[in-house]
């Protein structure tokens, strides 16, 4: 992991820690790289609550809740489906904050969807949002590039996020 990366995915988890969020993440084309990036930081334990893995629309839709109507309708890289997972996410690991992925890294589109279109949702208990990304690259650069703009949205996310007291300062 590059220095500077390092450096956000740190200050990703020691923000979310020095506000008492927790977070969870539903990935796709990530495949659960977003959260072992964040474990990868000492402490992370105190703030990532877990995440799934949804690489088949199956567990998008059986584990995560995402409409199977919606799927069908629009395939799984979409902005919506994004939305939907991060959801997902938020009430099957009972966190604060979740992150989702899902998109195309190739080598052939996927359900009508060029290579390097990705889309990120956010989730918290106010509501969702999704951001439509297109990278450019090989498989491996397109997905680290949703790695590295999904810790950056969730950094956005959690500075916007209202703190709360963490779990170890409760008197």
């Amino acid at each position: 992991m590059p220095d500077a990366f390092a450096g956000t995915v740190r200050e990703t988890v020691e923000l979310a820690i020095s506000r008492g969020v927790t977070v969870a993440t539903a990935e796709s084309l990530t495949a659960g790289l977003v959260a072992a990036r964040l474990a990868d930081v000492p402490g992370a334990s105190a703030t990532l609550r877990g995440g799934v893995v949804s690489y088949h629309n199956e567990v998008k839709e059986h584990v995560l809740g995402v409409s199977g109507a919606l799927l069908a309708e629009r395939g799984s890289v979409d902005a919506e489906v994004a939305r939907q997972m991060a959801a997902g996410a938020l009430r099957a690991c009972g966190a604060d904050l979740a992150v989702s992925t899902t998109g195309v890294a190739g080598p052939e589109p996927h359900d009508g969807k060029s290579v390097g279109t990705v889309f990120i949702g956010i989730a918290d208990g106010l509501g969702t949002r999704a951001f439509t990304h297109h990278f450019v690259g090989g498989r491996e650069q397109i997905r680290e590039a949703a790695l590295r703009g999904a810790i950056g949205h969730l950094l956005d996310a959690l500075r916007e996020f209202p703190g709360k007291e963490p779990a170890g300062n409760k008197s």
